[in-house]
C-alpha cells in the first residue's frame, strides 16, 4: 500500500508529509475484500483521529503513530463502516408551516446522481458546475439527462472526439425536442422554462455546424482551432442556460431542514455568490503560467442547499468584512487555507450558538455538517465514520479544484469558527471512489472562476476583499 499521511496545524503553520510507507497486508486478494479495499488507497487509511486540516493540531508524531496503528484495524473494520445506518441530529421538523422541505422531496433524487456528482465511482467529477447542478434539490430525471449530454460535449470538444460530441449533441437536441413537457412542469415558473429551453434550441444548432466544420480542416491546424473554439464557447453559453433551467426546478420555498437548536446561527437558505480580491503584500504579481495579474479575483459560488449551517456562517463573516484584509495563511501544495485573525483568538469572536457553545477566546463556533447523498438533510456534529457510513458519497464532493471546505480541531467536531481553505485536488487525497475528505469536513462551495489563481496564492499575500455579489437575501440571521 501507499500511505500519504499529512498534518497540518492551522496557528503553527507547519507540515509534515510522510509517502510511500509500504505496508504489506495480504499476500493474496480474494473477491470480498476488494468490494471494500480498492487498488487506491482505502477511505479509512486516514483514521478519524488524523488531522488533515485542522485549526489546532496536538503533537504531530503522535498523530503518525497513531494513523500507522489505526491503518490495519481501519482495514479490516471497512465493511462495519460501510454498512451502519445513520442518526441525524435534533429536531429537523422545525420549518415553519407553508414551507417546502426536504422531508417531502424524495430521498433518491439527488443519490440519482451519486456516480457523476462524487469520487464514488470510476470516473472523478472535477468540474463545479457540474458538481453545483447535481447539488440543487431537483427531481426532475428529464433534465439530469440533459445535463449529462451536455457535460458530455464539452468533454469530447476538449479532448477533439468530434463524432463522439455530434452524437452527444443528437441526444440532447433530441430532449429538448421531445421532453420539454415533461421539464416545464417541474419549473416554478413555467414561462421562463420554456423560454430558456427555446434559446438552448436555438444554440444546439450552431454548435452542431462548428463542429462539423472542424472535421474538415486539418488536425491541428488554426482552422481546426477557431471552429473547436467555437464550439467550446457555445456549448459553455448552453451549460449556463442549463443551470438556469434547474434551478428554476428547485421547488418554491424549498428549505434544506435544519434542527431547531441551531437557529441562533445564520443560515444560508439557497446559494450565495461572493467574489475575493487578493494581493501580494509586495506589489508583484500573481504569476499563472507566464500570465501576470496585479489581482487575483477569484468567483466562488456557496451552496446553502447542502451546508446551510456552514454556508451562512461564511456568507455572514464576509457581509461583516471579516476577511477583509487577512492574510493567506497556509499555501503549502495542498490547501490554501485563512480565516485566522490576529490575536489570541483563532476565529470569529461574537455571540455564540447555545447549542455548540464558544471557544476558548469567545470564538463563535459552528457544528459539523455533513449531507449524504441520499439523505432528507445533514447530519451535524459528526463524522461520516462516527455516523457509521465511511464510504458513502457526500452531496458535495472534494473532488474540484478550489473546493471549500471547513477547518476544524482534529478532535473536536463543533471547534469550527472562521477558518476555511481552498483544496488543491491531489489525487491521493481524492481518490476515485474512496475521498478521504468526504464526511469528514463540510464541503460548502467552490470556486467557479478563477480558480487557477490558487496556484499561485501564498501565505502572507492579501485579501484585499470579500464581498457578496449574489444571493445575499439568502442568508438568515439569526433568532436572539
Amino acid at each position: 500500500g501507499n500511505l500519504c499521511h499529512i498534518i497540518i496545524s492551522a496557528k503553527n503553520k507547519s507540515i509534515m508529509k510522510f509517502y510511500n510507507l509500504c505496508l504489506f497486508l495480504f499476500g493474496a486478494s480474494t473477491a470480498s475484500t476488494a468490494a471494500f479495499v480498492p487498488q487506491s488507497r482505502p477511505n479509512n487509511v486516514f483514521s478519524k483521529s488524523t488531522s488533515l486540516f485542522s485549526v489546532k493540531n496536538g503533537s504531530p508524531i503522535e498523530s503518525i503513530d497513531n494513523s500507522v496503528r489505526n491503518t490495519i484495524s481501519g482495514l479490516a473494520v471497512a465493511a462495519a463502516l460501510w454498512t451502519a445506518p445513520a442518526t441525524m441530529a435534533g429536531n429537523i421538523n422545525s420549518i415553519s408551516p407553508g414551507t417546502v422541505t426536504g422531508n417531502s422531496m424524495i430521498a433518491s433524487s439527488m443519490a440519482s446522481a451519486k456516480e457523476m456528482a462524487s469520487g464514488s465511482g470510476s470516473r472523478v467529477n472535477k468540474d463545479p458546475d457540474s458538481l453545483l447542478r447535481y447539488g440543487l434539490p431537483i427531481m426532475n430525471k428529464e433534465v439530469r439527462e440533459l445535463q449529462k449530454n451536455i457535460e458530455l460535449i464539452r468533454q469530447d470538444v476538449a479532448s477533439k472526439r468530434k463524432t463522439s460530441a455530434l452524437d452527444d449533441i443528437k441526444k440532447v437536441k433530441a430532449i429538448i425536442n421531445t421532453k420539454e413537457s415533461k421539464m416545464v412542469p417541474s419549473c416554478r415558473d413555467a414561462k421562463v422554462c420554456s423560454d430558456i429551453i427555446a434559446s438552448m434550441k436555438e444554440k444546439v444548432e450552431p454548435l452542431e455546424g462548428a463542429l462539423k466544420a472542424s472535421q474538415d480542416y486539418m488536425n491541428g491546424s488554426d482552422q481546426e482551432r477557431d471552429e473547436l473554439d467555437k464550439s467550446y464557447n457555445l456549448q459553455d453559453a448552453l451549460q449556463k442556460q442549463l443551470t438556469q433551467l434547474e434551478e428554476q426546478m428547485v421547488p418554491a420555498g424549498y428549505l434544506t431542514p435544519v434542527p431547531e437548536e441551531y437557529n441562533d446561527l445564520p443560515q444560508l437558505r439557497g446559494r450565495a455568490t461572493v467574489e475575493m480580491v487578493l494581493k501580494k503584500p509586495d506589489g508583484e504579481s500573481f504569476d499563472i503560467e507566464g500570465s501576470l495579474s496585479k489581482e487575483a479575483k477569484m468567483t466562488m459560488i456557496i451552496d446553502g442547499y447542502t451546508a446551510p449551517v456552514t454556508g451562512g456562517n461564511f456568507v455572514d463573516l464576509v457581509q461583516k468584512g471579516f476577511y477583509n484584509n487577512m492574510d493567506i495563511q497556509r499555501s503549502d501544495g495542498f490547501v490554501v487555507q485563512t480565516g485566522d485573525p490576529k490575536g489570541e483568538a483563532e476565529g470569529y469572536v461574537g455571540t455564540p450558538s447555545k447549542s455548540v457553545g464558544a471557544g476558548k477566546y469567545g470564538e463563535r463556533l459552528i457544528p459539523l455538517e455533513i449531507f449524504v447523498q441520499g439523505d432528507k438533510g445533514p447530519f451535524y456534529e459528526s463524522t461520516i465514520e462516527d455516523e457509521g457510513r465511511g464510504g458513502q458519497a457526500t452531496v458535495l464532493p472534494f473532488s474540484s479544484y478550489g473546493a471549500m471546505g471547513w477547518a476544524r480541531e482534529e478532535y473536536e467536531p463543533n471547534s469550527g469558527s472562521s477558518q476555511f481553505f481552498w483544496l488543491l485536488f491531489d489525487s491521493d487525497l481524492t481518490p476515485a471512489g474512496k475521498n478521504v475528505l468526504d464526511g469528514r469536513y463540510p464541503c460548502f462551495g467552490y470556486v467557479v472562476e478563477g480558480a487557477d489563481f490558487l496556484r499561485d496564492i501564498k501565505e502572507g499575500d492579501i485579501i484585499v476583499s470579500a464581498k457578496v455579489t449574489e444571493g445575499a437575501e439568502n442568508l438568515v440571521q439569526p433568532k436572539q
